[in-house]
């Protein structure tokens, strides 16, 4: 039996972009648009009537960017995937997106079937980046001072870093839980306390910073 499409909520304030975008995704078969938008406030009322699997918002849209849209579905309480899709390949760019809640940051020069692919990818749980932006996001972490980060390391418990190899794993918070057989609160709360103690803003930054620092061990 086929799995049923992925539903993805498209956000870009450019009319032929978003529905070239959509054209090109639903060729693909694995996935269906569950409608466009053209800014924040309708994309916010898209994404909460529609409740998609995946959004994909571009990063500089009027009135008040893709930013402040990424926080305000947040702060209602929105957690699924949310990638951003843009033209910018600017460090800055890719730490504020990370920094407001992004999940993944892509590039509108990739290919449609990579767009596809990191949308799957998230929808399994994982962390999703251009490959033009991984050192980028590797020099971000570094930026913050690998020797406080490192000696943060040392104050994680057990299980917060038995957690933490996961998280580098790309799993999801339910994923975890079902792994170590704890609930998926339980797993939210030791996610906060891990980057709270790395000085780390996102799931991203915490994979990023496990793999650099070989935290990853085989299982």
């Amino acid at each position: 039996m086929n799995e049923r499409p992925i539903r993805v909520a498209l956000i870009d304030d450019h009319t032929l972009f978003r529905k070239g975008l959509a054209e090109l995704l639903e060729q693909r078969g694995a996935i269906k648009v569950a409608g466009i938008a053209g800014n924040g406030e309708e994309g916010m009322q898209l994404v909460m009537t529609s409740m998609p699997d995946v959004v994909i918002t571009d990063l500089n849209m009027p009135p008040h960017g893709g930013l402040a849209f990424i926080r305000a579905l947040r702060a209602k309480g929105w957690q699924g995937p949310v990638l951003v899709l843009t033209v910018s390949d600017a460090e800055e760019d890719l730490a504020s997106a990370l920094n407001a809640g992004a999940q993944g940051y892509l590039l509108k020069d990739m290919e449609p079937d990579d767009v596809v692919d990191a949308v799957q990818r998230a929808v399994r749980g994982e962390t999703v980046v251009a490959p033009a932006m991984t050192l980028k996001l590797v020099n971000l972490l570094q930026s913050g001072g690998p020797t406080t980060k490192d000696d943060a390391l040392s104050q994680l418990t057990a299980r917060e870093r038995e957690i933490l190899e996961y998280l580098a794993k790309g799993l999801s918070n339910k994923a975890i839980a079902r792994a170590l057989d704890i609930s998926h609160d339980t797993v939210k709360l030791h996610v906060r306390h891990i980057l709270a103690k790395l000085n780390l803003t996102s799931r991203v930054e915490a994979a990023v910073f496990a793999v650099e620092r070989k935290v990853l061990k085989n299982r």
